[in-house]
């Protein structure tokens, strides 16, 4: 089974996003030295918790820094862009980074609301255009004329020889049909909706249409994972991770994660304890063999050929350390 990193760019406690951003590249010289197979970083808009607002740029600095991990955006959110604007992106770092890219979408708006209109200066975001524009790009990634438009015939450059496989992003069945329909491959965001994952999965492998891109189905599922020396440990970190998603889910997002002493002292009563339960299915938390038995059992259950691991821990030594326990249980043994 492969692991691979998704990366938020997370802003530890004390940090910045400037520091943030030289982390993630960092994390991703550490990825590549401990086996993990692909690097993804995020995208996110006025979330001043999360430092990446343009992944292109930061893996077009990575792809320096490394050798032979794939690179890829986890995802570009295409309804915030034009289809020949995000080809013309990918084209970039294939040329860049020939057969180390990969075009991971979305169609999630990364943040607020107010983030949205001001991408697109104040239009509604039109999400429905999401599989309309998904065939735009395979055209134009793939130098083929999209011949419904008056510019049809405008080629996405730079050109390159080979094109990057274009991944579909979901967090809901839709994805997973829409990815299906199209032949392509599908990661699934469990920490994001822990509840339809096995669903997601079925929809996809069931639906699923070989094309020229892909003969077989090919799953990923992206899961939230703190893993430390110790179960106790762990848990302890864990607690940071609990008081930054309740402050996102109450509006209020954290500009950094929070110390876990910080976390533990919140009054975790009432409708934030009831919270913090709920939140906890989406979040595997251990030692190693611990975090490393849930995640192959996820893995089973969904039969994910490859899971994608995301570490948000309030310090970079912490984060490191996550991922670097996982890979040497999983990946090392």
């Amino acid at each position: 089974m492969r692991l691979s990193v998704l990366d938020q760019s997370p802003v530890v406690y004390g940090g910045s996003a400037r520091i943030s951003l030289h982390q993630s590249i960092e994390l991703a010289a550490m990825a590549e030295k401990l086996d993990y197979y692909r690097y993804w970083a995020a995208e996110h808009h006025d979330s001043p918790g999360l430092a990446c607002t343009a992944p292109e740029i930061l893996l077009s600095r990575i792809g320096s820094q490394t050798s032979v991990i794939r690179l890829g955006t986890g995802g570009l959110l295409l309804p915030h862009y034009s289809a020949y604007r995000a080809a013309e992106l990918f084209h970039m770092l294939e040329a860049l980074y020939p057969g180390r890219i990969d075009a991971g979408i979305g169609r999630a708006p990364g943040g607020m609301p107010r983030a949205s209109l001001a991408l697109s200066e104040g239009r509604p975001r039109n999400a429905a255009r999401y599989p309309e524009q998904l065939e735009d790009l395979l055209n134009w990634l793939h130098d083929r004329p999209v011949e419904k438009y008056v510019y049809g015939e405008a080629k996405a450059g730079p050109s390159v020889r080979t094109a990057p496989p274009v991944w579909i992003l979901g967090s809901s069945e839709k994805g997973a049909a829409l990815a299906a329909a199209h032949g392509l491959p599908f990661t699934f965001a469990h920490f994001i909706n822990e509840e339809e994952t096995d669903r997601a999965a079925a929809v996809y492998v069931d639906q699923f249409q070989s094309s020229e891109w892909l003969d077989e189905p090919y799953f990923m599922a992206a899961a939230s994972v703190v893993c430390a020396p110790t179960d106790k440990e762990a848990e302890r970190l864990a607690k940071s991770v609990d008081l930054a998603v309740l402050s996102a889910e109450k509006g209020a997002p954290l500009p950094e994660i929070p110390h876990p002493e910080e976390a533990e002292a919140h009054d975790w009563s009432g409708y934030d304890g009831e919270r913090q339960k709920e939140n906890r299915r989406r979040l595997i938390v251990g030692s190693a063999k611990s975090a490393a038995s849930q995640l192959q059992e996820l893995a089973a259950r969904t039969k994910a050929q490859e899971l994608m691991i995301i570490s948000n821990l309030h310090s970079h030594e912490n984060r490191m350390q996550s991922y670097r326990l996982i890979a040497e249980e999983l990946l090392h043994q």
